[in-house]
């Protein structure tokens, strides 16, 4: 899956003044951001780690769709280390991704230290096929990733496209004892365009699903998808979703709902919350 934490400081201060302007006495926390951000950052550290798990397997049998790319159209570099364990057994396999012990700065600019295991089963296009990924001593910017994610390989629906079911029970200590954000999700991730190539770049992805945790700052949420998010594996437009739309809902709060866009590959887009709508950069 794939969506990145937001950074909304500048909504607080803009509905601060809306408030002070009109005269309205709410509790601050109606206008709290603070779920919608960890749900997102959340949402888009285990999307990472599917892509890391992704691009490991490209000299194994895990995954094989991600051939032919450019050598920096990556996130691993010569600083992790990827080994394979009976990759050729008829059961289940494993691989290390290894940063070491100090941070590691990948193509993306992230510095990342620890080991992402995955257990595989199956090829990555396989029906049946499963991925579990887990952590050891794994640190995304200082912030670091605890629990498990799954990946099963549905089959092609109707429509001919292939469908994984993605489950993840995690969360994420963050750095400078700022709080820890658990995060329970169930999506399904349909495989829209690219899967008949050898490259990754030309792939879209349209996600369904739900999913609930609790913020950094003790509050309990849940998010559910409204629109499919779809997410476009080019260069330049893979960081974010690029459109969709996805409702949070904080304990005892108002819904605030994320719309993503209409396709375009940038970096915005917008939060509603108490039918006001405010313009947003992701991160």
């Amino acid at each position: 899956m794939k969506t990145n934490r937001i950074i909304l400081n500048a909504i607080a201060l803009i509905l601060s003044s809306s408030l002070m302007i009109i005269g309205c006495k709410k509790d601050q926390e109606d206008n709290d951001t603070s779920s919608t951000s960890d749900n997102a950052f959340a949402d888009a550290t285990f999307n990472d780690v599917t892509n890391i798990s992704d691009e490991a397997g490209i000299s194994g049998s895990v995954s094989n769709y991600r051939l032919g790319q450019p050598a920096d159209d990556g996130i691993l570099t010569s600083c992790s280390t990827v080994t394979f364990d009976s990759i050729n057994s008829a059961d289940a396999d494993t691989i290390h991704i290894n940063f070491g012990a100090t941070n590691c700065t990948g193509n993306d600019g992230r510095n990342r230290r620890g080991e992402i295991v995955v257990v595989y089963s199956g090829r990555y296009r396989d029906s049946a096929s499963t991925h579990t990924i887990s952590f050891n001593n794994y640190f995304v910017n200082d912030n670091q990733v605890l629990g498990t994610k799954t990946v099963t390989n549905l089959g092609h629906n109707s429509s001919g496209h292939l469908v994984y079911d993605i489950n993840v029970n995690g969360q994420i200590v963050l750095a400078s004892n700022a709080g820890t954000i658990t995060w329970t999700s169930t999506r399904q991730r349909e495989w829209t365009q690219g899967e008949s190539t050898s490259i990754w770049s030309d792939d879209m992805y349209a996600v369904t699903g739900s999913a609930s945790g609790t913020s950094a700052d003790g509050h309990t949420f849940t998010a559910n998808i409204t629109s499919p998010l779809i997410r476009n594996m080019s260069l330049g437009c893979r960081r974010h979703f690029v459109q969709g739309t996805c409702v949070v809902t904080p304990d005892n709060k108002p819904a605030r709902t994320i719309d993503f866009g209409s396709g375009a590959c940038d970096d915005v887009a917008t939060v509603t919350i108490n039918s006001h709508t405010y313009t947003i950069h992701l991160r």
